[in-house]
């Protein structure tokens, strides 16, 4: 069954819904007379701060912006989704951000009711569209090309996979999340160029329901495992990496997701696909600080602009595996291959 945000962040809505018919969102007062530095928060997702990248990355992010470029910054972590609606009420009321920035998709529902209730506060998320979050001038999108990254990993994938099962196509699996979009258009990417690369290549996909913990994603990498994939990519969160470490017990194949989880699972990692979340967020906040927020817009980080790629490759990818990448992702950029960001009826 297809796990819409709605479901998933339905407590998420009812709290924020709450606290909108009480009154006590609170529109951001106006800093106090020469207050000099410009005040941004990052609210976290359910995650936190302590992932092996995707939080984490954005954090990053923001201290850079905080180092290079002045600011005040209110980094707030979100133990569960119940946390969202009075993250935000500690952000815009109390710490008195000029911008937040959401650091996923979840937070969505919470983004499109504190937009609305303080137009003059800045609202940006990652992983997610202005138009799903109410098209307002005081938003922007965070959006990221992750198909592209997915497609060249599903390169690799398919060709390991090939080469471990006497030259023919083989099997290699996903172990996903949620059912979700920025989720989903990894996937779709792989799915599309690994079977483009060895056509005839069986792609297991589950999900694991969990973003922070490894143990379901483990039990999941199992499950692929045993139905004979021999690479495992994971797109979970810290939760992925428990499929990770999972795959690389049973001598089998990794790809991190994110950040570059080359270490995760030593000597069993072929690549890693890449978010440069930490781009996304410090971009957002300079375009803030120096007047050129795009208000109503999205912000779209691809291989074109280097905001997703491919971290370190093992030694035991062949030159000939890289060099048949390397031209999928120059077609990519020329725009004659166009990975889909999502698959329709199963197919990608």
């Amino acid at each position: 069954m297809k796990i819409s945000r709605w479901m998933l962040a339905a407590g998420t809505v009812a709290i924020v819904a709450a606290v909108a018919l009480a009154g006590s969102f609170g529109v951001a007062k106006a800093p106090a007379a020469g207050e000099a530095k410009y005040g941004v928060a990052l609210v976290s997702d359910v995650a936190g701060f302590n992932d092996n990248g995707f939080n984490k990355n954005q954090l990053a992010g923001l201290n850079r912006a905080k180092s290079k470029l002045g600011i005040a910054a209110f980094p707030i972590v979100s133990h569960s989704s119940g946390d969202y609606s009075n993250n935000y009420h500690t952000a815009v009321v109390t710490d008195k951000a000029k911008l937040v920035i959401a650091a996923g998709f979840l937070l969505g529902p919470t983004v499109k009711q504190y937009a609305k209730a303080n137009p003059a506060v800045k609202f940006a998320i990652t992983d997610d569209t202005v138009s799903d979050i109410g098209g307002r001038k005081n938003e922007e999108g965070i959006t990221y090309a992750t198909q592209e990254g997915g497609c060249l990993v599903g390169v690799l994938a398919a060709e390991m996979a090939k080469s471990l099962n006497k030259n023919k196509a083989g099997t290699i699996g996903v172990v996903g999340g949620f059912e979700i979009p920025p989720v989903d258009a990894y996937i779709a990417g792989y799915k599309y160029c690994a079977n483009k690369a060895v056509p005839g290549t069986k792609i297991l996909v589950q999900y694991a329901l969990s973003f922070d913990e490894p143990s379901k994603c483990s039990t999941v990498a199992t499950n692929e495992l045993g139905q004979h994939a021999t690479v495992i990519f994971q797109v979970a969160g810290s939760c992925g990496d428990g499929a990770l470490t999972t795959a690389g017990s049973a001598g089998k194949w990794g790809i991190g997701v994110d950040a570059d989880e080359y270490k995760v699972s030593p000597g069993h990692i072929l690549t890693s696909a890449l978010k440069k979340t930490d781009v996304g967020v410090y971009d957002t906040i300079q375009g803030a600080v120096k007047g050129t927020f795009k208000g109503g817009k999205n912000l779209l980080f691809n291989l074109k602009n280097s905001g997703v790629g491919v971290g370190k490759i093992n030694p035991a990818v062949k030159s000939s595996w890289k060099s048949l990448m390397n031209s999928y992702k120059s077609k990519i950029i020329a725009g004659t291959l166009k990975p889909p960001a999502a698959c329709k009826n199963n197919k990608c």
